[in-house]
């Protein structure tokens, strides 16, 4: 994936290297402070590049507008039984506040729309905060449907410990 100029010739969207690492952390940090999670980041930037850059095990675009972060898209592959083939996993979009209305997470979710295509992915999807209405509204605005039907589950931390081990309720 190469560097992407827009139409928006201030806007530049690229693939993160693993000299970005700290404003990658800056970003997942703006974040969490924006979806009332910041204690709840235990990310560092040594994780951050064993993760993206050793173990390979997701990807980030990095958008910058006028030369300045504006907001990045961590995503990595999953997959579909159902459709017999891959699709991307949209994990974090992030635009930093002061960069919002300028066409930032439009153009980061086409890119990853484009990226799914050339892969030929079955799909792109998400999660989303039922609280976050704006960016609900804009994900309507992209065509992009909630999956209604289906309720996201997790084991983490001592839950995921304790499954591992057998030892669960």
């Amino acid at each position: 994936m190469d560097k992407q100029q827009s139409h928006d010739s201030a806007l530049v969207l690229r693939c993160a290297e693993e000299a970005d690492i700290p404003v990658i952390f800056w970003f997942i940090k703006g974040l969490a402070e924006y979806e009332k999670m910041s204690d709840q980041v235990v990310a560092t930037e040594a994780l951050l590049k064993e993760w993206l850059f050793e173990k390979h095990k997701a990807e980030v675009l990095i958008a910058e507008y006028a030369g300045e972060p504006a907001g990045f898209a961590l995503f990595f592959h999953n997959f579909s039984t159902f459709l017999g083939r891959a699709g991307l996993y949209l994990e974090d979009l992030f635009v930093q506040p002061d960069k919002r209305g300028l066409g930032v997470g439009k153009a980061l979710l086409q890119k990853l729309a484009a990226i799914a295509v050339e892969r030929g992915c079955g799909r792109l999807e998400w999660c989303c905060l039922d609280w976050n209405q704006p960016s609900i509204d804009f994900y309507h605005t992209m065509g992009a449907v909630p999956m209604s039907d289906w309720t996201t589950y997790r084991l983490a931390g001592e839950t995921l410990q304790a499954a591992a081990e057998g030892s669960t309720h």
